[in-house]
């Protein structure tokens, strides 16, 4: 899985987590993505360091030094949205 797929991935289930804290597969998802990615692209220190009107800054660590990717947020909270939006899962 490449990195920028894996950050994704890990920030829509953690933003499920957050939001459900009783959700125990979304929290063994996040999990397993942040396995992923200190495992394989040995990623630290993984964050959510800023949230705007338009992106989701994620701050890490890799290969010592400090990373910055951004995302949008219409598409990183979009999984949130669609479990909310389905009453099979509420």
């Amino acid at each position: 899985m490449r990195l920028e797929d894996a950050l994704f991935n890990w920030l829509q289930i953690q933003i499920v987590a957050n939001a459900r804290p009783d959700d125990h597969a979304a929290a063994d998802t996040r999990d397993f993505f942040l396995e992923i990615l200190t495992e394989d692209h040995h990623v630290e220190n993984l964050h959510i360091h800023k949230v705007d009107d338009t992106m989701i800054h994620l701050r890490y660590d890799k290969d010592g030094r400090a990373k910055l990717q951004m995302i949008p947020r219409e598409s990183g909270e979009q999984l949130l949205q669609d479990i909310n939006e389905n009453p099979k899962y509420n």
